[in-house]
């Protein structure tokens, strides 16, 4: 096996180790001359013994075991051949294995992101980023006209589309202040500009955009979106959901080598962080065709599943979208590291103000205590979404909804009961993500249907989104239930997690920290940690084995046992015993997929890619003006 820089010179203490009698040595073996590795016996030479040892670990091996587990070999294969102390996995060392000196530290299985948008990190990295900022008016306009300068200036005048990614819809200042296209008017530009939100449910256009789109008082709201309009009925430049491909289908597109390049760059930021795993939760041709492009060119290290998004209408027709879903299957399903087998479909939008298209029981209040007459957006009813589940589980598909607010949590739950009773199936392993606000009466329904709880739990913290955003405008009682962790898992319900990359930052070690204390690295506070915290081996297990049950792959990755494939991790630190602040910070050393090296911390390409990591995981999105500008104008550009 190649010797990995990181292995020979970045974990090995000991230079020169280059055959059996130095790895024995580093696990603690007899001399080279009396090593039962020295010997060269055919156990432990050559195509019997492993070609990566790692040992002096602390293993988090994900299966209950009580017996502590020190070390793990990788066969040739790319499977786990044995896990153990490090006396007992010392047999396995040959005179061509790769040895790795853990120091203590967390090996576990790679984290299993089950619900991710990987491509569109890829693309909105070719666009400068506000960074999530909350700002004036006149402050988003200073910005604003740096990133024109920044994009042409003069020479993209009049045509040339200023499209910004991280626009944050809750952020303008002050509280209360609703975007209009007046404000992007203003900018000393005739081009068109198009903010996108980072929630990935709005849009703010200007006036030429939205002339360009032929976007005016008489525009119709499309199935699944809202063209926002004002007082006096004309558009006010904001596109909810599916209406923003009003505008979206107006501007160019990225070379396709542009785009693989990008992808490539974000999926290595993923293998950095110790991704193996990910459900892509948002694939149509597009996608499919850019993770050939990217598997045909070696540049895609994570098992791929992508989740086959459908439209509003396509719900209502089960046969033509299972046709169409067999269809992309058929075409793509050669490509090296797709699994196919998923379907995604939007049951709502956002709870947050002012956007509040997240689907609710009982409506909003009007931020004051009293109640509105709107109850948010449900794309799908329940008989529709249970009739499309039937069609799609009974031909051995899993369903994946974005189910925000409590009536399109329900709306998913009443879908997947009538699908079971229908098909007769009890392991379809149909999900709900997200899942911000859960009425009690429904938490069991999830273990009785067998569905997983998909959870992006870096969101469970006090920041503007979860308390100014939001208590005012859903109450105190139905506030207490924001992201039901706990609740869940006690209510017998199987946890998995998810980053919702880029819709939030890629910060995976601060993920899993604030599912446990809720507040994380960046929250104003604990958001009912002692109600809906999570334990530490909860939090580990459903970023590893409780997505790979979600993805139908427990059988293959998501523990560290043997025969397992070697889907792993080496960290910086033990995540298992250290405080729990200190996991926000954790680093990865090396990451394995199928026990090839994706990411190797004291590679050329690691140290970048791990430099890019604590970049992120240095700062939250920036929450002020302040922030977007630190370190020059256009830092949020990367200028």
């Amino acid at each position: 096996m190649t010797s990995s820089p990181l292995s020979r010179r970045g974990l090995l203490a000991a230079a020169g180790v280059a055959g059996v009698a130095g790895a024995a040595g580093l696990l603690g073996a007899a001399p080279a001359a009396a090593s039962p590795a020295a010997s060269a016996s055919p156990a432990t030479a050559g195509r019997g013994s492993a070609a990566l040892v790692v040992h002096n670990a602390s293993v988090f091996t994900g299966t209950g075991g009580r017996a502590p587990v020190e070390a793990v070999a990788v066969g040739r294969d790319g499977r786990i051949l044995a896990t153990g102390t490090d006396a007992a996995v010392r047999r396995h060392v040959g005179r061509d294995t790769e040895v790795v000196d853990a120091r203590r530290s967390t090996v576990m299985s790679g984290i299993h992101d089950g619900h991710v948008h990987p491509l569109g990190a890829g693309e909105r990295s070719l666009s400068p980023s506000l960074g999530g900022a909350e700002t004036t008016p006149a402050e988003l306009q200073e910005i604003l006209t740096g990133f024109l300068a920044d994009t042409g200036g003069a020479g993209a005048e009049p045509d040339r589309w200023l499209v910004v990614e991280d626009w944050n819809p809750v952020g303008l200042l002050p509280v209360g202040t609703h975007p209009h296209h007046a404000v992007l008017d203003a900018l000393p530009t005739r081009r068109p500009i198009a903010l996108v939100g980072g929630d990935g449910h709005n849009l703010w256009a200007n006036q030429r955009a939205l002339d360009i789109a032929g976007i005016t008082a008489a525009t119709p709201d499309p199935v699944g979106g809202k063209v926002v309009k004002g007082a006096d009925g004309r558009p006010t430049g904001v596109l909810k959901d599916d209406a923003q491909g009003l505008v979206r289908r107006h501007i160019p597109e990225p070379t396709r080598a542009e785009l693989v390049a990008a992808c490539a760059k974000v999926l290595e930021l993923a293998a950095a962080s110790g991704v193996t795993t990910m459900m892509d939760a948002l694939v149509g041709r597009h996608e499919l065709e850019l993770y050939q492009a990217l598997s045909a060119a070696g540049k895609l290290p994570q098992r791929i599943v992508p989740a086959i998004r459908l439209e509003a209408e396509q719900t209502r027709d089960p046969a033509g979208a299972l046709a169409y879903a067999r269809g992309l299957r058929r075409e793509f399903e050669g490509v090296r590291g797709l699994r196919f087998g998923m379907i995604k479909v939007f049951l709502d939008g956002v709870i947050e103000y002012p956007a509040q298209t997240a689907a609710l029981l009982a409506p909003y209040l009007d931020g004051n205590g009293g109640p509105t007459g709107n109850r948010g957006e449900l794309y799908t009813s329940a008989a529709d979404y249970g009739r499309l589940a039937a069609a799609f589980n009974g031909a051995g598909w899993q369903m994946h909804a974005h189910g925000l607010g409590d009536r399109a949590v329900r709306t998913a739950l009443d879908g997947y009961a009538y699908a079971k009773r229908v098909t007769g199936r009890r392991d379809a392993r149909n999900a709900v993500a997200h899942l911000q606000l859960v009425d009690p009466a429904d938490l069991r329904r999830f273990a009785q249907l067998g569905v997983t709880a998909c959870m992006q739990l870096q969101w469970a913290a006090k920041d503007t989104w979860t308390m100014e955003a939001l208590l005012p405008y859903i109450g105190p009682e139905r506030h207490r239930w924001m992201y039901p962790a706990r609740s869940l898992e006690k209510a017998g319900a199987r946890l998995s997690g998810g980053s919702d990359w880029p819709v939030d930052a890629l910060q995976v070690w601060n993920q899993l920290r604030t599912a446990i204390d809720r507040q994380g690295a960046f929250g104003a506070g604990p958001l009912y940690r002692e109600l809906e915290g999570l334990g530490r081996d909860t939090v580990l297990r459903m970023h590893t084995s409780g997505t790979a049950w979600q993805l139908r792959q427990e059988g293959l990755t998501g523990t560290v046992e043997q025969g397992r494939a070697a889907d792993l991790v080496v960290l910086d630190r033990d995540v298992t015993r250290c405080p729990v602040a200190d996991i926000s910070g954790t680093g990865v050393r090396m990451t394995l997929v199928g026990g090839r090296v994706v990411h190797d911390a004291d590679s050329a390409s690691g140290k970048a890619a791990s430099a890019r990591v604590a970049g992120a995981a240095s700062g939250p999105r920036p929450a002020s003006y302040a922030a977007v500008h630190a370190g020059g104008r256009h830092h949020a550009c990367k200028h």
